[in-house]
């Protein structure tokens, strides 16, 4: 290799390495785009809170699907009292759950047993064994999320029976993959009036992240609320992964496109699959929180070539 060789190899290697950040630190990119958005199927814009209530009303226990895609398993949970699930767990995903009615009687693996209340924001790491019981008088009411297609184990270390009337075959396996753990983001649980409302009436959380690994980010967002923001602000997309939303506090404006302005109550879970700008506001009038789900801590975000990469 020649002198002028080597020294044309390590200005390439530099100019790669190290490329000049565009104006209002924004990089910029050809990014895909679908010509033909994609359906949102099955699921909705905006599942409203008092519609499910209104379906369900006079049944003491009950389920419905607020949110199915190819990652995400989202459904409203009604248990009457007494009702205690299995001990169980899942072996490859977290499981997340915002308790929005009665007390619910948490025993997870490890940790002390607890009761949750509206606005708990409670998880359960891969391979950590819990169970749930609704105690009191009313019923429990959760959000609870998993992996879609994703079925829960059940402990065999101790005779335990083969799972009864499951549309799942069980057979007992034996493996040496140890439990996940909790750590400094990702608690057993967050107290959401107590530790973030009442803390603070008028910001957020300095820890935003209720669940934030490789396979998933759930992520408190608060603020006071702001006028509308101009159409122009279009927001962003993500490439090929959706996201959804549980509204924890007062009102959120969405706009997403092709399906126009609209505002999200507390209560109200709102969905937007992949390609489709959505932007994201807090409705004015009051303090507002979103909690945000999306697939990963590093989900990229694609913002109009005019909106120096933000909102």
């Amino acid at each position: 290799m020649t002198r002028w060789q080597l020294l044309l190899g390590c200005t390439l290697a530099l100019a790669l390495a190290a490329p000049a950040v565009a104006q209002d630190d924004a990089w910029y990119a050809w990014s895909p785009k679908p010509d033909r958005l994609p359906s949102y199927g099955k699921n909705k814009p905006v599942v409203r809170l008092p519609a499910v209530l209104a379906r369900h009303k006079g049944q003491p226990r009950w389920s419905e699907q607020a949110v199915l895609t190819k990652r995400w398993d989202a459904r409203w949970i009604q248990a009457a009292p007494g009702d205690k699930t299995p001990v169980q767990y899942y072996g490859d995903d977290r499981t997340v759950w915002v308790v929005w009615g009665g007390q619910i009687r948490f025993t997870i693996e490890g940790q002390a047993p607890f009761v949750a209340t509206k606005g708990f924001l409670v998880q359960v790491p891969q391979r950590v064994r819990y169970s749930m019981e609704t105690i009191g008088s009313e019923p429990s009411l959760r959000f609870e999320v998993t992996h879609t297609g994703i079925k829960p184990n059940y402990p065999a270390d101790n005779g335990e029976a083969k799972p009864a009337g499951a549309d799942t075959s069980y057979i007992k396996v034996s493996t040496p993959t140890q439990p996940d753990k909790y750590d400094e983001i990702n608690r057993p649980y967050i107290d959401f009036f107590k530790d973030v409302v009442a803390a603070d009436s008028t910001h957020g959380p300095k820890q935003t992240r209720v669940v934030s690994d490789e396979a998933g980010l759930v992520n408190i967002i608060r603020g006071p609320g702001t006028p509308t923001p101009p159409a122009g602000n279009r927001g962003h997309f993500h490439i090929g992964d959706d996201e959804f939303w549980f509204i924890l506090e007062g009102k959120c404006d969405y706009l997403i496109e092709k399906v126009g302005l609209f505002t999200a109550d507390t209560g109200d879970i709102v969905f937007v699959p992949p390609g489709r700008y959505h932007r994201a506001s807090w409705h004015d009038g009051q303090m507002d929180t979103r909690l945000s789900f999306n697939v990963s801590p590093l989900l990229f975000h694609n913002f109009g070539p005019d909106a120096g990469g933000k909102q």
